[in-house]
């Protein structure tokens, strides 16, 4: 079992910033596949980012350019790093490992640009 502690998530006016963590506690992020999906009020969750183990990214389009994930092995933890906030990048964010057939999530953490 992989437990993932996310954090950062905040309030912030639009054109800012926020970094989201996410501890992966019972898993090294080294080996897994990490991602960042948000979730919008009344909305499918979608997927924002995504760093495999061997360190390729991909982003969904309407974030290419303003956020980067990224990996820390020693700490064990994915970040988010989010610029240029939207009022439409409102959303729960998530993290989530897959390791082959195992796939896990955190609790979430509410991000609010405001306008």
């Amino acid at each position: 079992q992989v437990h993932l502690q996310e954090s950062g998530g905040d309030l912030v006016q639009a054109g800012g910033s926020l970094r989201l963590s996410c501890l992966a506690l019972g898993g090294a992020v080294s080996i897994a596949t990490s991602a960042w999906y948000r979730q919008a009020p009344g909305k499918q969750r979608d997927l924002v980012a995504r760093i495999s183990s061997g360190g390729s990214t991909n982003y969904a389009d309407s974030v290419k350019g303003r956020f980067t994930i990224s990996r820390d092995n020693a700490e064990n933890t994915v970040y988010v790093q989010m610029n240029s906030l939207k009022p439409e990048d409102t959303a729960v964010y998530y993290c989530n490992y897959g390791f082959g057939e195992h796939n896990f999530w955190g609790q979430g953490t509410q991000v609010t640009v405001s306008s």
